[in-house]
């Protein structure tokens, strides 16, 4: 569907809004043309400590931790947000001080979720998640542009929104990438995955999802042939610098290490990737 169907996508008349650069204003421009009983666009009331900063540490802290829910240094989320570690330990104490809180933080020992901010936070990355499969499958949206485009909207969309785009894309269980969305009631389908710079010579492996976080590496993925769903094979070799990858009968193709430590790997192809 064209970019400019957005509006038929949801039942809005020909004549709403221009696309426009700003998906946000998109949603409430076309939250307004509806009858004011509808939001898609959430208005809610939400907790004080509730803000995107805190929604996008709650994630982050999430993601880091993995299935295991390991304790989450400073310097990981510094690192995975982008900002100052100093900054990362004031937020995590302010956070941790707060009733009810949604982190347990020990200074010089990390931080984990409490129930309730693992609940927020695997909302939010169902929110991302649906939001980036929108993008691309309904919107035409690239693979490497998707990721930018749902954090800024992944804080905003209205439980019905949710619901909607959820039931417009038959409620998919992989965003672009191949990263399992969290279903309604926040469950998650773990998988056994591995980073392709660390699968071993001749033992054949299909990519589960790969790193949205570098559009370049992304673009450079697309072009190779690197994307979720894909069967491969490392060829034995010197791995030293780079790693040498076929894929079914096509020749074998160099992939840097760098490369191939954001692309994770499975033994064979689970349902969820269908």
């Amino acid at each position: 569907m064209p970019r400019s169907d957005f509006a038929a996508g949801f039942g809005f008349t020909a004549s709403g809004p221009r696309f426009c650069s700003s998906w946000l204003c998109l949603l409430r421009h076309s939250a307004r043309g509806r009858s004011a009983s509808i939001n898609l666009v959430t208005t809610k009331s939400r907790a004080p400590s509730s803000t995107e900063a805190v929604d996008d540490y709650l994630k982050a802290i999430l993601e880091l931790s993995g299935p295991a829910e390991q304790r989450v240094s400073s310097n990981a989320i510094a690192g995975h947000l982008e900002i100052r570690a100093a900054s990362v330990t004031g937020m995590l104490q302010r956070l941790a001080n707060q009733r009810p809180s949604f982190i347990k933080y020990e200074k010089h020992y990390g931080v984990r979720l409490t129930v309730r901010g693992r609940r927020r936070a695997l909302e939010i990355l169902r929110h991302h998640r649906l939001l980036e499969r929108f993008l691309h499958d309904v919107l035409d949206f690239s693979w490497d542009e998707v990721h930018d485009e749902a954090e800024r909207l992944e804080h905003y969309i209205s439980e019905r929104l949710e619901d909607r785009i959820a039931a417009k894309l038959g409620d998919p269980g992989v965003d672009p990438h191949g990263h399992v969305i969290p279903d309604k009631n926040g469950a998650v389908t773990v998988r056994e995955e591995v980073a392709l710079s660390k699968w071993p010579c001749s033992v054949p492996a299909v990519i589960g999802s790969v790193s949205d976080r570098n559009a370049t590496a992304l673009r450079e993925m697309k072009r190779l042939g690197l994307t979720p769903g894909a069967g491969l094979m490392v060829q034995p070799g010197r791995r030293n610098a780079s790693l040498l990858v076929s894929i079914g009968g096509k020749p074998p193709f160099r992939v840097s290490h760098e490369l191939a430590s954001e692309i994770l790997v499975l033994a064979e192809s689970p349902a969820v990737l269908g």
